[in-house]
């Protein structure tokens, strides 16, 4: 996968509040939130490209690669 794009994002604070407090209930940033959402959003319209690679995975390793790293 290549390096990630950054982008500037101006939102309806209101819109903001929500994303945060939806993100923050399924556990996740709200960047990776914006992120899910445009993904579902591609793939229902048919336009997720064939090469867009799996959202990173983020936080603490599994506990197997745990216990392997002591």
């Amino acid at each position: 996968m290549g390096e990630r794009k950054s982008l500037l994002l101006r939102l309806d604070p209101a819109v903001h509040d929500a994303l945060v407090r939806w993100a923050s209930d399924e556990l996740r940033s709200s960047n990776a939130q914006i992120e899910f959402l445009l993904r579902r959003a591609l793939a229902a319209a048919g336009r997720l490209p064939s090469g867009a690679g799996p959202i990173p995975r983020r936080g603490r390793p599994p506990r197997e690669a745990d216990a392997s790293a002591r």
